[in-house]
Parts: structure tokens; sequence; C-alpha cells
């Protein structure tokens, strides 16, 4: 018996000597010339804004020699110096052993990774290779110093409308004035209701202006202007000190949206960062046209549907789906971009858990991207709540919708009801992050 055990003892033994040799092997691949070797084509990179469509950085590796005929795919990721790699963008290069970026792409990579515009700014990269789910080897780092562009304009002025005709004198803030191509000339685009308005500095009556006459000429502190509701483009030279205001809107019409006109047209909203005008509209099967002041003395089409914006052109066709319709009058553009997920706000706190539409989030214009459909940011304006609770989901559906489990402002699928209480809000919600997130602000 007690040669028995001693021959267990002695093959147990055995098979874990096997066994250590077997995970130092392993382990010794995976610290040596196994791992990818990363190279980069430029270790400084400067983007700018014309040559977003050119070639600026070449990441690539050579194949590691594993000692026999392995078939891995390899990923890139970036990510800040220093950073974890746990929030780092990722490039799957399946085969590939390079990764040329334009830059455009990368600029948007490195604004995604919240890195200053303008300022250089330290990376590592890295290459990992993955034989399986349990074997994956990482290169070493490599560094890289980049320096993106502010990939928006920037056509804030300190100028604003202030009135009951807008914001009760200052209860919110004043409707904003942008930049145009003329110097010290200003333009607003506001919905006003039935009443009085000026034109004042920094929110604040430090300096106010007035049209005292009602002649299109400002004075300082001069009288109220009057107005009457609707949609209107402000134009305001600071220099000349006059003001003209007009009747201004654009609207999307047609059997796709409203029955060419039987209900409102669906509002584009204009968006100073890109000097677009942009809306989020939910169509039908059908046609469409893009038209001013909701009349036809000024509409577009496009003849050809090749994206280019025609005076009395063609109607443009549409399938039934939610879609970002961007337009640029400045260069006679139009693109249609399919949203996967259209976010409302459903619940008791609002429309008693879908009696009516869900009151619906637009895409955060100031922190625009490329994939804004699935990581953007997404705000809710000027939305009045009840006392109750809310959700968020997405597409009037409840397949996907989100709530927040322990109250902590991070989101969970199928999360508990938040409670709110009664008051205007801005609701904003971030999928730019690695967990979503929310916030709910009162006016």
């Amino acid at each position: 018996m007690k040669n028995i055990f001693k021959n267990i003892a002695v093959f147990v033994g055995a098979l874990m000597l096997m066994t250590s040799c077997e995970k130092d092997q392993i382990q010794a691949v995976l610290n040596s010339s196994a791992a990818p070797a990363v190279s980069l084509s430029a270790p400084n990179v400067v983007l700018t804004k014309d040559k977003e469509n050119n070639d600026v950085l070449t990441i690539s590796w050579l194949k590691p020699d594993f000692g026999y005929d392995a078939g891995p795919t390899y990923t890139i990721l970036l990510d800040k110096k220093g950073g974890d790699f746990s929030k780092a963008y990722s490039y799957a290069s399946g085969s590939q052993l390079s990764k040329s970026f334009k830059g455009a792409e990368l600029n948007a990579i490195l604004l995604n990774l919240g890195l200053a515009p303008g300022t250089a700014s330290n990376l590592d990269v890295k290459v990992q290779a993955k034989l399986s789910e349990k074997v994956i080897l990482s290169s070493p780092i490599a560094d890289l110093n980049a320096t993106a562009y502010l990939d928006k304009l920037d056509l804030s002025t300190p100028w604003g409308v202030v009135g009951s005709a807008f914001n009760d004198w200052g209860a919110t803030p004043d409707a904003p004035f942008y930049k145009t191509g003329l110097a010290g000339v200003y333009v607003s685009y506001v919905t006003l209701k039935d009443g009085e308005f000026k034109i004042r500095k920094n929110n604040d009556w430090g300096v106010n202006y007035g049209d005292t006459g009602a002649d299109g000429k400002l004075e300082a502190g001069g009288d109220n202007i009057v107005s009457k509701a609707g949609t209107y483009k402000i134009t305001f030279n600071e220099t000349a000190l006059t003001v003209k205001i007009e009747k201004y809107s654009w609207g999307i019409v047609g059997s796709a949206f409203n029955d060419w006109g039987a209900t409102p047209d669906a509002p584009l909203t204009y968006d100073p960062y890109s000097d677009q005008w942009r809306g989020v509209v939910a169509l039908k099967d059908g046609e469409f046209k893009v038209r001013q002041n909701s009349e036809w003395s000024v509409n577009y089409g496009d003849d050809g549907a090749n994206g280019t914006l025609d005076a009395n052109g063609a109607n443009l066709v549409a399938t039934k789906g939610n879609y970002l319709i961007t337009v640029s009058f400045t260069e006679n553009k139009i693109s249609v971009q399919k949203i996967t997920n259209l976010w409302g706000v459903v619940g008791s706190g609002y429309n008693n858990w879908g009696a009516t539409p869900d009151f619906t989030f637009v895409p955060d214009y100031g922190n625009f991207t490329k994939d804004f459909d699935t990581k953007g940011i997404w705000v809710a304006k000027n939305i009045k709540l009840l006392t109750g609770e809310i959700k968020f989901r997405a597409n009037s559906d409840w397949g996907l919708n989100y709530g927040d489990d322990g109250a902590d402002g991070t989101l969970e699928v199928n999360g508990a009801n938040i409670l709110v209480t009664a008051g205007t809000y801005d609701i904003t919600l971030d999928f730019s992050k690695a967990k979503p997130a929310y916030t709910i602000k009162k006016k």
C-alpha cells in the first residue's frame, strides 16, 4: 500500500513539474520577440484642417515569430500618456500589418480622447496580437506626440436677445447672436412670442440697445422693440447700430413627413459650430423637400440625387426611419443620415408612460462627432416635467430603455425609474463615456 501511495506522489509531482514547465514555456513566449514591435511613420504630428484628407500617420508592425505558423488578428490601441488603455481608441486591423490615418480621422480620435485642440499632447500607442481568447500579446508602448485642431467654427459673440418675447427679461440665457462674413454684423435665429425685446451684451444690462421710434436705428438704452409670435432672423450691425427683423425658418415638407404641408413642417435648427441647419426627423416612405418659412417661394430639392441642393429641384426619396438631416446653404449640400436610436423621455413625469409622443432628444452639436449615433451626447432642452417618474427609451419603444439604479447619475439598461419634480429642465444623455450617464438641470 505504501508503494502505491509513493508511486502516486511521484506521478503527481511529475505532472506538476510538467505543468510548471509548460506555463514557463508559454510565459517565455509572451515575454519574447513574439510580441509585435510598433513603428510610427512620424513621432510628432501636427494636424491642420487643410490636410484633413491627407495620410498623416501610419502605424505598422512586423508579424511576430511564434515558432509555428500562427494566424493572429491585430488591434491598434491609442490612449493618453500614462493611461491604462481601458478607455483607449481601438482599431481592429484583422490580419493587416499597418494602418494609415487620414487627418480628419486622427483628429476625431484625439478629440474623443479628450485632448485639447491646438496643444501638443503625448499619447501611448500599442498593438495587440490575438491568438485566442486566452492568449493576447501586447507590443511595447510607442510614444506619439500629436496636436489636434478645433473641428468646429467659433461664431460666438457676447451679444444676445432679451425680453418678454423670449426669456422673460433674462429668466433664462439670452438668445445668442452669431458672427457673419461681415465684420461687426451678427445674426440671431430666434422664435419669439408676442411681446418686446432688446439687444444686450454679456447677458447684462450694462450695455443694451433698443429702437426709439421703431425706425430700425438702435439707441443705447432705447425703447423696447415690439414683436409678434414667430420665428425670425434678427440682423444686428454693431458698427452702424441698426437692426433688421425678418421672418425666417427652414423646414422639411413632403409626403414622407406631413402630407406636403397638411401639418407644420419639421423645423431645422441653426448649428453655429458648422454653419449648417440640422434637424432630427422621423420620415415615412415617400418624398420630401426643404423650404423656407413654410412657403413654396423658396424651396430646394436634389436633381440627380447627388447630395447637391437645387432650387425647385426634384423631390428627395425617403424610406421609413429616423434621420438627421443636415443642410449647408453655403455649400449647397444636403445629407440624410439614418439614426439607429432616437432617444426620448417617457414616464408619468411627462406623457403618462407613452399616452402621447415621447419628448425627443437631439444631438449636442457643440460636441458633435461622426459616431454621434451610438457614442454621442444628446440633449433635450426646455422640457416641462410633472412630479413623477421618467425613463429614457429608444425609438418610442421599450425594447431598449435606460433608468438609474442607485440614483447616481449613471444609466443602466432596464434600470429604475428616475424621480422628478415639476419644472422646466434641460436633460443630457452622454453615451461617450464607458458607462452611459445623464444630467437633469432645472432652468
